[in-house]
């Protein structure tokens, strides 16, 4: 069974996107910051994440760096607002492997997901 961390500041996306991936078969952590999310990617065999852009604290860019640092192969893909896009140049060149805008629809982010943690 694959294991996805899904990381973003808004509870109501955690929950509805844990909820879709636990349906789908995958074991799903959560973390609602940078230092959570880095914790479980250090600790934890996790086969994917999903990274909110705009997070209190520690913004997506900087968390995918220190993922990286790792140099664990694992697919990290971003979730952001329509006005952060600027950023996922920056993300794309860090090694960020898709990126969904918000709003969007939760069953394209579930089967993208799915096929590029399968992939890797």
């Amino acid at each position: 069974m694959s294991h996805l961390l899904i990381v973003d500041d808004q509870a109501g996306i955690r929950m509805l996107l844990q909820e879709v991936f636990e349906q789908s078969g995958y074991e799903v952590t959560v973390a609602a910051n940078g230092e959570e999310a880095l914790k479980v990617f250090a600790t934890q065999n996790i086969d994917g994440v999903l990274l909110d852009m705009k997070i209190p604290g520690m913004n997506g860019i900087e968390i995918l760096k220190r993922m990286k640092l790792s140099e664990r192969d694992v697919p990290v893909m971003m979730m952001t607002a329509y006005g952060e896009l600027n950023l996922m140049e920056k993300a794309r060149e860090l090694g960020a492997t898709l990126y969904f805008t918000k709003p969007f629809d939760i069953f394209k982010v579930r089967d993208a997901v799915l096929e590029e943690v399968e992939v890797s």
